[in-house]
């Protein structure tokens, strides 16, 4: 009996369709989140967790409006959800520009 053997083109596509913009959102989403997060632990990199938290947070919430499958809007929620903590943390630490302008 020769069954059908299914090749998965994605890791996040569960529905076997190729999509390289939505992985492409995700990992750096997911890339900017870790970011975001890690660095908002230390406060005097305030600057690369606000600006990266914002970044991560418009990347992701673009990802959410185009996304096709369950896995894609996980991973994405996964990544926004690091990228806000950093943003917020380090806009409570001093903010996008720290002091530059005043």
């Amino acid at each position: 009996m020769a069954q059908a053997v299914r090749r998965q083109t994605s890791l996040f596509a569960t529905d076997g369709k190729p999509h390289p913009l939505q992985d492409t959102l995700v990992a750096v989403t997911l890339v900017l989140g870790v970011i975001a997060f890690v660095s908002s632990l230390f406060h005097h990199l305030h600057l690369l967790s606000s600006w990266a938290g914002l970044v991560g947070i418009l990347t992701g919430a673009y990802g959410q409006f185009i996304s096709v499958t369950t896995r894609e809007r996980t991973a994405l929620i996964i990544g926004l959800g690091a990228s806000a903590f950093g943003f917020f943390l380090g806009m409570a630490h001093g903010g996008l520009f720290g002091g530059v302008f005043g």
